[in-house]
């Protein structure tokens, strides 16, 4: 089974992450997720990333940072922050529909997206690394001072605080919180909206209040 599933509705892209487990990101999960991309890119006109019921993405793969060996996990790292530079970059609008928790990465991966919905429900979204013993890379450092709320920025990623959904507006991690039956749905609503715009206009834009930061982050890899 596909970890990560490509589907198209009309003009937009629906982009289903489900490993069974907590998303994790590592190298096959950012293969799969470049390569749905790659479709996208090619035939669609707004793309809708999410996941499996009740899990967003846990964040990097446990596994293979706790498995010893610093290769794989430098592998690791690399193709998460390429993958998460993509999408922050990418040309035609992305919706996260986050059907649950959304940790570590995972509350990176929220703060690409040009507009977040999250599921209402006993769900935890937020940057726990602090309090797992682990400093910011680069990469996330500028997602966090690009789109988290200055007033929550501190609490968010120095002091590892967590947020409900309803909380995680104000951050500056989700932009509306719905049922969780209704996520998907209000996500393709909205995708199918934001594909109205210009396209070209779109990813100009997009690029002049992104492309440089994601530059500098590329570069330094």
């Amino acid at each position: 089974m596909s970890i990560v599933n490509y589907e198209q509705q009309g003009d937009v892209a629906i982009v289903t992450m489900d490993d069974g487990k907590a998303n994790a990101m590592n190298p096959d999960m950012a293969e799969a997720i470049n390569s749905a991309l790659d479709k996208a890119e090619a035939s669609a006109k707004a793309v809708v990333i999410t996941g499996r019921p009740g899990v967003f993405s846990g964040g990097f793969d446990l596994k293979i940072i706790r498995s010893g060996d610093p290769a794989a996990a430098q592998q690791m790292r690399l193709a998460g922050t390429r993958v998460l530079m993509r999408i922050y970059g990418f040309p035609k609008p992305i919706i996260m529909a986050a059907l649950g928790h959304s940790l570590a990465l995972g509350g990176f991966l929220l703060l690409t997206g040009d507009y977040r919905i999250g599921a209402s429900g006993d769900f935890t979204i937020g940057l726990n690394e602090v309090a797992i013993g682990m400093t910011l890379p680069p990469f996330a450092m500028m997602l966090a001072t690009a789109r988290i709320d200055n007033r929550h920025l501190s609490n968010a990623a120095i002091n590892a605080n967590m947020y409900n959904p309803d909380q995680a507006i104000a951050a500056g991690f989700l932009d509306e919180v719905v049922a969780p039956d209704e996520v998907v749905a209000r996500a393709v609503e909205k995708a199918s909206a934001m594909a109205e715009l210009d396209g070209a206009a779109f990813a100009q834009t997009k690029l002049d209040f992104r492309g440089a930061d994601i530059d500098r982050i590329l570069s330094a890899l």
